[in-house]
């Protein structure tokens, strides 16, 4: 189960300075500022990167040593450096989240800097990802906090009092000297926001996809409890993975049985306990960091990234276009009828929407997947999901390459 960003940070994102935009450039309308934007590869400096099909390994840059529980190795590398890119707002969050093929014996650090009015941060990483095991450990980097920003789990935050309106991204590319192995994102891409610290929010107009509900398999979570304690162990820890593989179950893209022939035959779903080994974070300790379930998604061909929505009407566009997306919220006990738990950070699907609004989940946290699907009231669900002392509206959006995504929100910046 994950904590959600904005509860763990004790700014809460008071330190808006600047009320966000409503609709048509309207202020004052207590929505969240959020923005997502892609990168792009034919811009920037290159280290020994190329930019085809994405960003590749080309030639080495140079070499480093890296040091973990695994031991200390040494990596060639190459690097690209994005332009700076203005935000269009104050921003207090960021979240940088990427697809990419990362063979054995390679592997990928994203990071990002910051400008705020003293000008440019220092490099922050944002993770450490391989889908293989046994070259590095899989990894968020703890401990990252200065003066400008910190970094929680997966998401920068910035400093009281000192907002962001600019950022860098940097990625670099690590291979076994001499392997000729070629890692290559594929996608990247940032998410940077300034949510208001509301206690409620107001439920939001139709968008669309009343009476649509797609035909996503349920996976529940809480029959895995005690599976496979090296990777946190089932049940409340692993909604996030459980969530991402009913997502790829409709899309028809998770792992195969060979992929899963190391799972205890007993298991009934293999493929949540495949997807909760290979998104565990070891630093986190946990399979709930949002970045590398994108990324996991991505060793499977998808597209994906991380954003936020500001309203069920945002998300009901793209339930409409037949994407099920998966949502981040934290509620106590009775605060959202019909689910039974309260929880500090939770995921779950989002599929569809009743013919009165209501919000069909696939809840994984269920005794059963036949118990997985639920209907939750719509104003209470969009009050939990949005609200300050949540998420702020955190989404996962996952999809197959080339399927179109709805034009977002006019009058509001892109946040997908």
């Amino acid at each position: 189960m994950r904590v959600p960003t904005v509860f763990l940070s004790t700014l809460l994102l008071v330190t808006a300075l600047a009320a966000p935009a409503g609709a048509g450039g309207r202020r004052g309308a207590h929505k969240p500022d959020v923005v997502f934007q892609r990168a792009d590869f034919g811009k920037g400096t290159y280290e020994g990167t190329t930019p085809a099909a994405g960003l590749s390994f080309g030639t080495a840059a140079g070499t480093v040593a890296h040091t973990d529980a695994l031991g200390t190795r040494t990596w060639e590398y190459a690097r690209w450096t994005g332009p700076e890119q203005a935000i269009g707002f104050q921003a207090t969050e960021l979240i940088a989240s990427w697809t990419a093929d990362v063979p054995p014996r390679s592997w990928i650090q994203v990071e990002a800097r910051v400008r705020n009015a003293e000008g440019l941060t220092r490099w922050y990483s944002l993770g450490r990802w391989s889908y293989a095991e046994g070259d590095i450990l899989r990894t968020s980097v703890p401990g990252q906090r200065d003066a400008d920003a910190k970094v929680a789990v997966d998401t920068l935050v910035t400093a009281a009092g000192k907002p962001m309106v600019g950022y860098q991204l940097r990625l670099t590319l690590y291979r076994a000297p001499g392997s000729g192995v070629t890692p290559r994102i594929r996608t990247a891409g940032v998410m940077s926001s300034n949510v208001p610290a509301r206690k409620a929010v107001p439920v939001s107009p139709g968008g669309g996809a009343w009476g649509t509900e797609l035909a996503v398999p349920r996976r529940s979570q809480s029959i895995h409890k005690g599976h496979y304690p090296e990777w946190s162990g089932g049940g409340e820890a692993w909604c996030s993975p459980t969530s991402t593989t009913m997502i790829l179950g409709y899309w028809g893209r998770w792992p195969s049985g060979q992929d899963t022939a190391w799972v205890s035959p007993s298991d009934p779903d293999p493929e949540v306990d495949h997807a909760a080994r290979h998104t565990y974070d070891h630093a986190y300790k946990g399979a709930g960091n949002w970045t590398f379930n994108i990324a996991y998604a991505g060793r499977y061909g998808m597209d994906g990234f991380v954003t936020r929505l500001r309203s069920l009407t945002e998300l009901e566009l793209l339930i409409k276009a037949g994407i099920p997306v998966i949502t981040s919220q934290s509620f106590k006990k009775g605060e959202l009828p019909g689910a039974g738990y309260g929880t500090d950070g939770h995921l779950m699907a989002v599929v569809g929407f009743t013919r009165t609004g209501d919000v069909i989940a696939n809840d994984p946290a269920s005794p059963s997947n036949a118990a997985v699907r639920h209907v939750y009231p719509r104003a209470v669900f969009e009050n939990v999901w949005l609200r300050g002392s949540s998420s702020g509206g955190v989404t996962y959006v996952i999809h197959p390459p080339g399927r179109a995504l709805p034009a977002t929100t006019p009058g509001l910046p892109a946040n997908w």
